[in-house]
This record gives structure tokens, C-alpha cells and sequence, in this order.
């Protein structure tokens, strides 16, 4: 069994990128923390951290940080059994991977739903936030993957529904004659990296197959929005974020009723399950109030 006290000390420096700040976290002084890495490292006989500004985690190292952290979610468990402090003054971590729309959209409103615990998310695209969960890396994840990961459990959240949006002008400086192939091979569409694949995904539906198209690259949600109502070209953004600017005019709609709706799971390591039963509960939650529920999504056809 491993000291809890050298792995506390491991995570710290890796939670915080030094070990002056994880020895303010333990309340310890950084010679005590340098010494309780070490033997972790001589006895595992490995280096577990590189030191540098920040200091990082070699993959033992990320690997024994993320044992760390599921040792403190399983004990928040016991702390409710038992009323009683086990996971230290920060209390447990929970790395999630979450796609970025849904950060922006209704994913905080689940965070805020849960008491005492830290949250460390990673962004990645929705089709590929599950490959986190793949490789040990997370504990959770939103995906529009619906099949469970091994060792994991998968439960349908609802669906995110995107409109293809452009600013007034845009729409009639490219769109005059109507979007069809020749004007979308002209227009510059946005694109969030390239993994994003939602454009893409609705010219096809759109036409019957997918073409080549110019595109602005610009990896944030918000920004996504505000590049639409800067005229600098079209894309999908959330209903949600821009059902306003639609009302008042400021964003158009391309193509009416063609609405995009991206079913999203929530996946979970089965082994954490009981240990965070409360955030899977408030995911759930904030889905149900947020998300296109099945009994009014369209998936394939046009909005009716």
C-alpha cells in the first residue's frame, strides 16, 4: 500500500506546478515535500515528476496522480457515512471531459448543483471526449458517444441542439441567390479545430454529400457567436447562445428548420460510480432542463 502522504505530496506538485505551493497546500515546508517524493520515486524506482516551471507529471507519475484522486473520491463515501473529513482540506478532485458548447451552455449549472468537491476539466471536442475516458485520463465524460467504454456506464443526457447562423449581411453578400453548393464552396464557414466536424455534418445533411469549404479556424464558443455577428462567416453555434440575436435580428438562420440536435451521453468509470452518484445525479439534472429531450428531437430531418 502506498503512504497516502507521499501521494498527497505528488498530486499537490502536480495540481499546483511547484513544490513552494504544494507545501503551502499540505501545510508543510518544500523540503518536507521534496523528501516525500522522493522515496515515493525511489520506491517505485521511477521519476515521477519533471521539475521545471511548471513542474510536470511523467506518464507513472499522471498515472499514480489520477490513483490519488479516486482514492479521494471514494473516500467522499465515507465521509457522508461516517461525518467525517477524510479527503483533507481541498477535498477530492473529479477530472471530466466536456465538450466546450456544452461548458458554455449547461454544464456549469450541474457544477454548481455539487457540494464539496473540485472539478478539473479537460475540453475536447464531443465525438472524441470519450478517448479520455479510453486511456485512463478521466473520470467522467460528455460525449455523443452512446456506447458504454469498457469499464465504464453510459447513460443518455438529451440532445444540443445548433442552428446554422450568419450575421444579415453575410447571409446576403454570400447567400443572395439562396445556399446551395456553389454559394457554400464560396463562403468562409467557421470552425472550431479540426475535430469539429458539426459544418461539415450539415452541408452533407444539407445537400446529400459533403464538399470542401473555406474556414475560419476559432477554438472558443463564445467566440464562435461573436464572429457570426461580426459578419466573418457562418456556422453552427448553440440555440441557446444565439436564440436572442435571432429574435432581434442580428443573426439570421440560414436554411429555416434545419436545426442540428447532437445526442450527448454521460460516461462514467464504473468503478467511481457510487462516489459520485451526486454529480451524476445534478449532470442529469441540468440536461433534462437544458438539452432537447427525445420526445421533442429532430435528428436527421428538418425542425418541424
Amino acid at each position: 500500500m502506498l503512504p497516502y502522504d507521499q501521494l498527497a505530496a505528488l498530486a499537490s506538485v502536480v495540481r499546483t506546478g511547484s513544490f513552494e505551493r504544494a507545501a503551502e497546500r499540505l501545510h508543510v515546508t518544500p523540503s518536507a515535500v521534496s523528501q516525500r517524493l522522493k522515496l515515493l520515486e525511489e520506491r517505485l524506482g521511477a521519476v515521477l515528476v519533471v521539475r521545471g516551471q511548471p513542474c510536470t507529471a511523467t506518464a507513472a507519475g499522471a498515472r499514480l496522480c489520477r490513483h490519488a484522486e479516486e482514492v479521494a473520491l471514494l473516500e467522499r463515501t465515507l465521509e457522508a457515512e461516517l461525518g467525517a473529513a477524510l479527503a483533507g482540506q481541498h477535498g477530492a478532485t473529479l477530472r471530466i471531459a466536456v465538450n466546450a458548447d456544452s461548458l458554455a451552455t449547461w454544464f456549469l449549472d450541474a457544477m454548481a448543483q455539487v457540494e464539496n468537491l473540485l472539478f478539473d476539466l479537460v475540453l475536447d471536442d464531443q465525438d472524441h471526449s470519450a478517448d479520455w475516458l479510453r486511456r485512463g485520463e478521466v473520470s467522467a465524460a460528455v460525449s455523443a458517444q452512446g456506447g458504454a467504454i469498457q469499464g465504464c456506464s453510459s447513460r443518455p443526457l438529451g440532445a444540443l441542439r445548433y442552428v446554422a447562423t450568419a450575421s444579415p449581411s453575410f447571409a446576403a453578400r454570400w447567400f443572395s441567390k439562396g445556399v446551395d453548393e456553389a454559394a457554400l464552396t464560396k463562403a468562409p464557414c467557421l470552425q472550431f479545430n479540426p475535430k469539429d466536424a458539426l459544418q461539415r455534418q450539415w452541408v452533407t445533411r444539407l445537400l446529400g454529400h459533403s464538399i470542401d469549404m473555406p474556414c475560419h479556424w476559432l477554438p472558443a464558443t463564445h467566440a464562435f457567436v461573436d464572429a457570426a455577428l461580426a459578419g466573418l462567416g457562418w456556422g453552427l453555434n448553440p440555440l441557446s447562445l444565439v436564440a436572442t440575436h435571432l429574435r432581434s435580428g442580428a443573426l439570421v438562420e440560414l436554411v429555416p428548420k434545419t436545426a442540428l440536435d447532437i445526442p450527448l451521453y454521460w460516461q462514467t468509470t464504473r468503478a467511481l460510480e457510487t462516489a459520485i452518484e451526486d454529480v451524476s445525479a445534478a449532470v442529469r439534472s441540468a440536461a433534462g432542463r437544458h438539452l432537447v429531450q427525445p420526445r421533442r428531437r429532430v435528428s436527421d430531418g428538418p425542425l418541424s
